[in-house]
């Protein structure tokens, strides 16, 4: 299975329009992905900004037909937005930690998370990352997060889990020390667009907001 993520903002005053205009291609875009396996499709905000994730099988390729369907999808919303991604090229993968992927996703939470990073940081924000993979080695994690994936683009990280709820546990004092001194350490190199770490800095960020699903 292949994991692909893009990202664009919403351009002043047309988070309205957005929205409006995504409902009025969703039955055509559901069929396109449809008929095209694309899968766990998903697209989230915050603020103007706006981060979309799917999955398809391994090596799958588009026809020129289906491309220009696609094509088309997007001209009919492109007035509302810039694009932070490249169209049609992948966003740079920073970190995964694919683990146990749930197939169903009825008991699933998903968490979506943005920052900006620090001018010139990039590099040290996937060697960081990096070295969470060179301690994992071969292991599998048996959750509850899966399926966890972070990308950068246009100096920004974009980070997607899938956290099963039926494996949480209440976080234990060792793990929030631990938490504050990754996200203290972090906090050199980027600074948050979501909430997720103002429980321990006291400020105050926009939450991530799911604004749309398809299985």
């Amino acid at each position: 299975m292949e994991r692909h993520g893009f990202a664009m903002e919403v351009k002043k005053g047309q988070m309205n329009a957005y929205r409006q205009k995504l409902g009025e291609i969703w039955q055509e875009l559901t069929a396109f992905l449809d008929r095209n396996g694309i899968h766990n499709f998903s697209v989230w905000n915050t603020d103007s900004l706006i981060f979309g994730y799917y999955e398809n099988a391994d090596g799958a390729v588009l026809s020129e037909e289906e491309t220009a369907v696609k094509d088309a999808l997007v001209k009919k919303m492109e007035d509302t937005f810039t694009w932070i991604s490249t169209p049609g090229e992948d966003m740079r993968l920073m970190y995964h930690n694919f683990g146990i992927v749930r197939e169903n996703k009825e008991l699933i939470r998903h968490r979506m998370f943005m920052t900006k990073l620090k001018p010139g940081c990039e590099e040290e924000y996937k060697r960081r990352h990096d070295g969470l993979i060179e301690q994992r080695g071969d292991t599998v994690d048996p959750g509850p997060d899966s399926n966890f994936s972070i990308w950068s683009a246009g100096g920004y990280i974009f980070g997607y889990d899938e956290i099963d709820t039926t494996m949480e546990k209440e976080e234990t004092e060792e793990d929030r020390q631990t938490t504050i001194a990754w996200e203290t350490r972090q906090l050199e190199i980027m600074d948050w667009i979501t909430n997720d770490v103002d429980w321990m800095t006291g400020e105050h960020h926009s939450s991530s907001r799911r604004l749309a699903w398809h299985a």
